[in-house]
């Protein structure tokens, strides 16, 4: 309150108005609800004086009295940010913006609330107040947020958090001791298995925790060991209990239904047959669930935590879990983890396959409510010599026949082939899956400057081998080298589950370890249903050619028909040879975007074979983008593609376009665009346009142009001001031509030589602007003195 006063004396005289609803907001926790009640009008003047709090309580009053609180939001961030977010033309709801951001810096200390009266009401926790609107959130460093979090004063900050949060990041993070994995264990819990987190990001980590980040990426995929590891503050997750009592309670209905049938069918063939139960009674309450009783007063009897793991690890685990119904809410259960805690009920195991068949229902063992200090590295680290670790490939195994061992690389899993994969032994195995159940899985993985191990990178293609939730995986920068071959073996094991999601993959690298192209038909033979293919490389590898044993060439198998939309390839100054990249085309009837990037064209007549192909076989193609590749000698090509019928964007970036050529193929460019209506945007940056090519260009919007351009791209083309100038008083002068009628609608100049003649620059821009949306920097033009006299 004294704050406020304060501010309001700086201000100067108020009117009694202004001063009434000060007083007001000093006294809203009483005149709250009255003043939900006011007329539009005098709310108005009231909302730009509420804390944050009462302002975001005030959300619903002020819709009602069709009023928006945006202007007052985007105030506070400018006063209390001081920053300008990135992006910030696309945002569209400044509340949102504003009270996640709050949130964030809050939980990692950033922001004092003491330091804005508007921040600080001791009627309201900030974190708590800002929770619900935080739909992505990122943890730093030492994991401190994650500490916070999940501390017993804040757990309802965390249920908040499980019901809004969708991607939750993971930037600079730092080695950690076990009481902060822990805290993190509890965080992943509940926002993933138990929350609503669809993606899990990570970024710059360049000397990885393996224990911390294969934590991570296991949790992701759903997977964590029951039991003693789930404790919250002393007592086990109250939501898997809640999932474990309904899910008791449905078995014993269904058992109670199906021992009344078997006792009616007993009972019939008994008077029918007069022969005895004793030698079936086995079978029928096995494959009826009528061992289930048994079984749950097994579990339940005290026993001590050492015999429980003995006899646990001595079961052998064959019956695989179910994994097809991961990406709800619902968290299926194994039966065999229960039945491996009791030697007499192994001896049952084969016969219940068929029941596991018909009635996928796992259930988790009893949880006890103190942790064991090992178990979480225990189960994120396993030695590898364990002979039954690793996933279960339910589409791989037959039921009946035992899991492969996924860490002996065997046909038709994961790492198959690669030499790297088959060592045994060591200190850091196979993860091993045997204890662990499956939970909700996140849809979206990336990964972004994190090099892995070929040890990391097995554990990723064991847990990506059964991951059907997931639809996006991006990996960037990992240093896979010769293990993409692991990832790719995992990917291939994804492919054959029916109910896979995949929709969205990303791979890019400083080296390639193997050709792109073979990389894309890789992927694509073995996942035609993808949407969405990016393959980005850097430098080619030396050693490329030494592949390892077992792995025959991908570009040799036949792709199927895909229902491929957008594919992007950076080559690593690799040759553009057609002979690979048509059949992918060719298989790809829904294409709408292309682009290459830094390909070079051996002969000038692929690209005459491309367009070809892309003409008969992709008539949906929309989108064409070439990027660092010498099209200069490829003229006849580039007019071709501006005349197509159906593109409605070309990207020409840093292409050479004019490097060696005469005014008439400017002019030719210019009539061509103008013909065709069909195309929306043109983007040229970095072709060395200058001054005289951009004047040139307003002519596509002339009188007689029949052009349906929208946006054009001119960013990097040594364009100074008073040749923008120029630019935008000629393409005035068309525009009241044509009696103010233009589709023209943005225009983007990053990088051009604006800064010499600050003065000339705002005039043409101040009047572009009137015409159309312009998107520009203050870039530093003594950068490119270099560019500049290859230019004069």
């Amino acid at each position: 309150a004294a704050a406020l006063s304060g501010t309001m004396a700086a201000e100067g005289p108020r009117s009694l108005f202004a001063l009434s609803a000060a007083a007001v907001s000093r006294s809203m926790g009483a005149l709250e609800r009255d003043v939900w009640a006011l007329p539009g009008h005098l709310l108005r003047g009231l909302l730009p004086l509420l804390t944050v709090f009462r302002l975001e309580r005030a959300e619903g009053a002020a819709r009602r009295a069709g009023l928006s609180t945006q202007p007052i939001w985007r105030k506070l961030w400018d006063d209390v940010m001081k920053t300008r977010p990135p992006n910030s033309e696309n945002i569209t709801c400044w509340r949102k913006k504003f009270l996640e951001t709050f949130f964030s810096n809050v939980l990692h200390g950033v922001l004092d609330v003491s330091s804005d009266w508007r921040l600080n009401d001791h009627h309201f926790s900030p974190l708590l107040h800002s929770s619900p609107h935080v739909s992505q959130l990122t943890l730093c460093n030492m994991l401190q947020g994650a500490v916070e979090l999940t501390a017993e004063h804040n757990q309802k900050v965390l249920e908040n958090l499980a019901g809004s949060l969708r991607i939750l990041k993971f930037q600079h993070l730092l080695s950690s001791d076990q009481s902060i994995r822990r805290s993190l264990v509890l965080l992943l819990h509940r926002l993933i298995h138990h929350g609503s987190v669809s993606q899990v990001s990570m970024y710059s980590w360049p000397v990885p925790d393996t224990v911390l980040l294969v934590l991570i990426l296991s949790m992701s995929a759903g997977f964590w060991r029951s039991g003693n590891a789930l404790v919250y503050h002393s007592s086990p997750c109250g939501l898997c209990r809640e999932e474990d009592k309904a899910q008791s309670q449905e078995s014993a209905q269904e058992r109670a239904e199906r021992g009344r049938y078997d006792e009616r069918e007993w009972s019939d063939g008994e008077n029918q047959k007069g022969s005895p139960r004793a030698p079936k009674e086995a079978d029928v309450e096995v494959n009826g669930y009528g061992a289930d009783a048994r079984l749950n007063s097994v579990l339940s009897r005290p026993r001590s935590p050492s015999l429980q793991n003995q006899v646990c690890e001595e079961a052998s685990s064959e019956v695989p879990c179910d994994d097809t119904s991961i990406q709800g809410g619902s968290s299926p259960r194994c039966i065999s983890d229960q039945l491996s805690c009791h030697p007499v009920l192994r001896k049952t195991r084969r016969r219940l396959k068929s029941a596991v068949g018909k009635k996928r229902r796992c259930l988790r063992r009893s949880r006890g409510p103190y942790a064991d200090p090992e178990d979480l590295y225990d189960f994120v680290f396993t030695v590898a010599r364990e002979d039954n670790s690793g996933l279960l490939d339910k589409n791989s195994a037959t039921e009946g026949e035992n899991a492969e061992n996924w860490s002996t690389c065997s046909p038709g899993s994961p790492c198959t082939g690669h030499a790297g994969c088959k060592k045994r032994g060591g200190s850091a195995g196979i993860f091993s899956l045997k204890a662990a159940h499956r939970f909700r899985s996140v849809s979206t993985l990336e990964l972004f400057s994190i090099p892995l191990t070929g040890e990391t990178c097995r554990t990723l293609s064991n847990l990506l081998s059964s991951w059907v939730s997931l639809e996006n995986l991006v990996l960037s920068y990992n240093g896979l080298g010769a293990d993409v071959f692991c990832i790719l073996s995992g990917l291939r094991a994804l492919s054959r589950h029916s109910d896979c999601h995949l929709r969205v993959v990303r791979v890019s690298d400083v080296f390639s370890h193997m050709p792109c192209m073979e990389l894309v038909h890789c992927i694509l033979s073995a996942f035609p249903q993808l949407h969405t293919l990016s393959v980005s490389f850097d430098l080619k590898n030396q050693l490329e050619g030494n592949r390892p044993e077992g792995n025959p060439s991908c570009s040799e198998v036949e792709i199927p028909e895909s229902c491929l939309e957008q594919l992007e390839i950076r080559f690593p100054r690799e040759p553009l040879h057609t002979a690979f990249l048509l059949p992918v085309l060719k298989a790809s009837k829904s294409l709408q975007q292309l682009s290459l990037d830094s390909a070079t064209l051996p002969c000038s007549q692929e690209l005459g074979l491309l367009l070809e192909v892309l003409k008969e076989c992709n008539p949906n193609l929309k989108k064409l983008s070439f990027h660092d590749v010498n099209l200069a000698e490829h003229q006849k090509e580039v007019l071709l593609l501006l005349q197509d019928p159906v593109l409605q964007e070309i990207t020409f970036s840093f292409c050479r376009l004019f490097e060696s050529s005469t005014t008439e193929f400017l002019s030719e460019i210019i009539n061509t665009v103008k013909r065709n209506s069909s195309l929306k945007s043109l983007k040229l940056p970095g072709n060395r346009l200058g001054n005289h090519r951009l004047v040139a260009l307003a002519d596509i919007f002339s009188e007689d142009s029949s052009s349906s351009l929208c946006q054009l791209d001119v960013s990097s083309n040594c364009i100074k001001p008073d040749g923008l100038l120029e630019f935008t008083k000629k393409l005035e002068g068309h525009i009241q031509q044509r009696g103010g009628q233009i589709q023209f609608t943005h225009l983007r100049l990053f990088q051009n030589w604006l800064d010499q003649d600050a003065e000339t620059a705002q005039e043409a821009l101040r009047r572009l602007k009137a015409v159309c949306s312009v998107v520009n920097d203050s870039w530093d033009s003594s950068q490119a003195f270099a560019d500049y006299i290859s230019v004069m």
